[in-house]
């Protein structure tokens, strides 16, 4: 087994330094999506209302004005999901190393 990495009898394999790159990878994304959220929701604003003010663009603009700040919000929940993922994968490595090193600490006494 490669040194810091936590085995299970199960067959599994944690490595903590991967784990905390992996972290770091979603919350890159997270902050991709969040940009990508931000700029969406500049192009809706820099838009206007291009839909007109007969019945057809009414009933397309007011359904627009209902699903735009959703989907916004959608985008903006999902960035946050991924950051906690990632934050949930560094608290893993760091659990598993403290394991670790309690379990090590206890077979060298």
């Amino acid at each position: 087994m490669a040194a810091n990495a936590v085995g299970g009898g199960g067959g599994f394999l944690l490595k903590p330094w991967e784990l905390h790159g992996e972290g770091k990878e979603f919350e890159s994304i997270s902050n991709d999506f969040n940009r990508a959220a931000m700029t969406l929701e500049q192009g809706f604003a820099d838009l206007g209302t291009p839909w007109g003010t007969d019945a057809p663009g009414h009933g397309f603009g007011a359904a627009w004005q209902e699903a735009q700040p959703q989907l916004v919000a959608g985008l903006n929940g999902l960035a946050d999901q991924l950051r906690v993922v990632g934050s949930g994968l560094h608290a893993m490595a760091d659990s598993t190393s403290g394991t670790e090193d309690e379990i090590t600490a206890g077979l060298t006494r």
